[in-house]
């Protein structure tokens, strides 16, 4: 140990400066005024390990490495710190360690109780060796015992027996005093106008669902009456001209319902849940005709949009697969495996003879009817998955809600499929939800819903700019369809567990 004294310290630097030392001073020496100072390197986890010690054990080992720093808590251990025992750190048991403490902490919860003995919450519990006393039950409490578990079997055979689905009709009567199903529209409902208007205000709600709605379907042509796909494993179909209540509720899931689908004539519609199930049912009596199920989850039915092919319909599956369905024999009679994701949407397009499909792999495939061979694949880095599709009216494009907060618009003309880059809708939140997009029945205007429970509207034209929003649900607005009959007239659906109709 050397201390500089003054005179020294406040000397010019003798000797060549070091080429990297930005004040010119010698490498690794500083001038301090109470003596000389060197830097001395060392490593962190041994920087760690003294600086924990000195803080739990009072001292730690010296930097120079002879001797120790602080004073130790008990005198003894400085002997054994410097053979490198006692530290802050604890060493990692041998199994052979682990093992002896195991068999004595079971000897020690195994030893009969001492209330007299201190104990330890952790080690044991002062209750832990006691005997619960049984005590015999009277004739009256087995009685008691012996009817409940009696009653509970039965209980439970007659759920066995309800299981299968059921539906409720909530009108007065099925059929009128002329014997007309309460299917049927209204002869005297016409088309108010081939012009559409955007809706200023809300005159009706739907209450029914206990939870959230996923989608609504208008009737196929008339719209006089409302499809509701809801979370709480229901459907609902709802009198939209009339009395405006719920007719039927249809029970055949026994979680959520991700998706409906009407057939052409609307005689008929499919139901796809969380439960693994489709189902096939019929409107009018509210009967299952019939139920699909492969053990996995469908996101998305579709019934083949010919006439002649009502029995046909396309389901997208968790297992990365689109099936095709037959109704008549109730099995599956294609696969079309190519995507690499749960399938969202499957779209049909050329009056039925191909189809689009949009997966959570972020790409678009177009299909040819029955052949499972995609012949046109389109990916590219930029995009974003694509979970709720719809036709434009003119069955030329394509509207596709994409999860970056956009509507894309792709071209499907003359076996052309081609993204409309100048026709893109912007302004609302969708990004994380399946928000339903639409068109109105003159293609003039674009609707979608939005994750803040808005509902946007876009001019189809040039543009393409937002013209009304309305501030539809307190939640996810995960659903908007434009009624086919009444020109200015909306229905939205929303997480809140209500269908709202707009004017």
């Amino acid at each position: 140990m050397y201390n500089l004294p003054v005179e020294d310290m406040h000397a010019p630097v003798l000797g060549p400066a070091h080429p990297y030392s930005r004040d010119g001073m010698a490498a690794g020496l500083r001038n301090h005024f109470v003596g000389h100072v060197e830097d001395a390197h060392m490593h962190p986890i041994h920087f760690e390990q003294q600086y924990h010690n000195f803080h739990a054990l009072g001292f730690g080992e010296a930097p120079s490495g002879i001797g120790v720093v602080g004073k130790p808590v008990d005198e003894d251990a400085v002997e054994a710190a410097e053979e490198g025992g006692p530290s802050a750190w604890k060493r990692r048991k041998t199994t052979t360690e682990r093992k002896a403490e195991q068999a004595a902490r079971a000897e020690r919860l195994a030893a009969p109780f001492d209330p007299a003995a201190p104990f330890s919450l952790q080690e044991r519990q002062p209750w832990a060796s006691k005997q619960a006393e049984i005590a015999e039950l009277t004739e009256e409490q087995k009685e008691f015992i012996a009817k409940a578990e009696a009653a509970k079997l039965e209980a439970a055979a007659g759920s066995v027996d309800k299981q299968g689905p059921t539906s409720f009709f909530h009108a007065k009567e099925e059929k009128d005093y002329q014997g007309r199903s309460w299917i049927l529209p209204p002869r005297e409902k016409k088309n108010e106008s081939d012009t559409c208007f955007l809706p200023k205000r809300w005159v009706h709600t739907w209450a029914g669902h206990t939870k959230g709605v996923n989608a609504v379907r208008f009737f196929p042509g008339t719209g006089h009456l409302l499809l509701s796909a809801g979370m709480d494993g229901k459907v609902k179909i709802w009198d939209v001209y009339g009395s405006g209540k719920c007719m039927r509720t249809y029970l055949g899931h026994s979680k959520g319902v991700r998706d409906v689908c009407f057939s052409n004539d609307g005689r008929r519609f499919l139901s796809t849940g969380y439960d693994k199930n489709i189902r096939l049912w019929d409107t009018e009596t509210g009967q299952c005709i019939r139920t699909f199920n492969t053990g996995k989850v469908y996101y998305c039915v579709k019934f083949h949009p010919s006439d002649d092919k009502q029995n046909v319909f396309m389901s997208g599956c968790q297992d990365k697969k689109i099936y095709q369905f037959d109704t008549d024999t109730g099995e599956a009679v294609q696969e079309y495996n190519y995507h690499l994701g749960p399938v969202n949407t499957v779209t049909f397009i050329d009056e039925g003879r191909q189809f689009v499909s949009t997966s959570d792999d972020k790409t678009i495939r177009v299909w040819e009817f029955g052949i499972p061979v995609q012949i046109k694949y389109i990916a590219d880095p930029s995009m974003h998955s694509m979970p709720a599709v719809a036709t434009h009216p003119s069955k030329n494009y394509l509207l596709m809600q994409s999860l970056d907060n956009q509507v894309l618009t792709y071209m499907v003309k003359d076996g052309r499929f081609k993204s409309m880059k100048n026709k893109t809708f912007k302004g609302h939140n969708t990004a994380g939800y399946a928000c339903q997009v639409g068109c109105s029945p003159d293609g003039k205007y674009v609707l979608s819903g939005d994750g803040e429970g808005r509902c946007f509207f876009w001019e189809w034209g040039a543009p393409q700019k937002i013209v009304r929003t309305i501030k539809a649900h307190d939640a996810v607005c995960i659903g908007a369809e434009w009624n086919p009959m009444e020109s200015s007239k909306v229905a939205t659906c929303g997480w809140d567990g209500l269908i709202k109709y707009w004017d």
